[in-house]
């Protein structure tokens, strides 16, 4: 008898232990495996680790408006003549003497490219970027579900890198809703969705790793932009497609990708800053730029380095904005907008966003003393014309 509840007595401690470590189990399953709900997208109740990610849902909202885009365009090339004036190639005394042959007829040939666009308006308005549809010929748009239509390259604008293209035929198309892209903040997800290679409906995915990259500190001297940066894998063939956020809204298009040094750094223009872009190029077939008429550098410390804070003026224009403004030429331009100025960069985004005909307040420096000046940005085309 004795035995007996000894035995009965080790196999209740046996259970007690057994359920202890079940619980202690658990529990830490629990803690290490918390449910993932990116912002904007619920879970369904008790949903520990769904089979679908957030990914999923923000494709299935925006993918079917995600659109290839292909492009052709004739060249047309010259008859060999390794750069001798067309005189001397006429004459055959002289291909004779020199032994070159007969100049042959200028040949044709068609060259091919590819990119990516997103639909934005039912009626079959197309974003892309400028430099997929520049100079081309012909516009073929393939959609989601395999149908192809032809484009219509409705305006571009090459200092953005921004083009809308319209699809012809009867609609609705599929539409991608957007975003605010004012709102992004660093850290938050970003899916870039494209064509990279030719390689349809590819999606890869990352994190916004930094915004406001202006572009001339990329050595992109002839674009002017504020980019998003992100570490999402963005390739050839992937431009002029959406970068997305967590709730599948279109906050950028893909523009750039960083390759030698850097490399795998990508590049996004905000949707916010196209959005105004694509109104003007369906009005008018154009997109105006402000200027007011400067050359600026950064300001030197002693040592001959950029460290200074300010943007330095360089250059003024004659009879421009910034001259009939009262700038100068040695000016340190330190607050514009009553926001301080830490480098050049800054200054342009000012003018940008004081538009053509807006109002620009700057403080400088001349001199030591500090003045407050008033500017009216003009067009830049209308400048660069006069």
């Amino acid at each position: 008898m004795r035995s007996t509840r000894v035995l009965a007595a080790a196999a209740a401690g046996l259970a007690t232990v057994t359920a202890a470590a079940t619980a202690t189990v658990t529990a830490t399953t629990a803690l290490i495996s918390p449910t993932l709900t990116p912002p904007g997208l619920a879970q369904p109740a008790g949903a520990v680790l769904g089979r679908q990610s957030f990914v999923a849902a923000a494709i299935r909202r925006a993918g079917p408006a995600v659109v290839t885009i292909d492009t052709e365009r004739t060249v047309q090339s010259a008859g060999g003549g390794g750069g001798l004036p067309r005189g001397l190639m006429n004459d055959p005394l002289f291909r004779q003497f020199f032994g070159i042959p007969q100049q042959g007829a200028p040949s044709r040939r068609t060259e091919r490219g590819q990119g990516s666009g997103v639909i934005l308006q039912s009626d079959g308005l197309v974003l892309t970027n400028a430099h997929v549809v520049d100079q081309i010929d012909r516009v073929t748009v393939g959609l989601e579900n395999g149908r192809r239509y032809e484009g219509r390259v409705v305006g571009l604008d090459k200092l953005t890198d921004l083009a809308v293209v319209r699809l012809v035929g009867a609609g609705p198309w599929p539409v991608a809703p957007l975003g605010n892209s004012d709102a992004l903040q660093v850290g938050d997800w970003a899916i870039a969705v494209g064509n990279p290679f030719g390689l349809d409906n590819t999606v890869t995915l990352g994190i916004i790793s930094s915004l406001n990259r202006n572009a001339s500190k990329l050595g992109i001297t002839d674009k002017r932009l504020d980019l998003i940066q992100t570490d999402a894998a963005i390739n050839p063939g992937n431009s002029g497609g959406p970068l997305l956020n967590a709730d599948g809204e279109v906050v950028g298009i893909n523009t750039l990708v960083r390759s030698g040094p850097g490399a795998g750094l990508g590049f996004a223009i905000p949707i916010n800053r196209a959005r105004s872009i694509v109104n003007q190029l369906v009005a008018t077939g154009r997109a105006t730029h402000p200027m007011i008429g400067v050359g600026l550098d950064e300001v030197r410390a002693a040592g001959g380095q950029g460290s200074g804070r300010g943007a330095v003026v360089v250059s003024v224009q004659p009879n421009g904005p910034a001259d009939r403004g009262g700038l100068r030429t040695g000016d340190v331009i330190v607050a514009a907008q009553g926001a301080v100025v830490k480098d050049p960069s800054q200054v342009i985004t000012a003018v940008e966003r004081a538009g053509v005909g807006g109002t620009l307040n700057l403080t400088v420096n001349r001199q030591g003393a500090t003045l407050n000046l008033r500017l009216v940005p003009g067009d830049m085309a209308v400048m660069r014309q006069g």
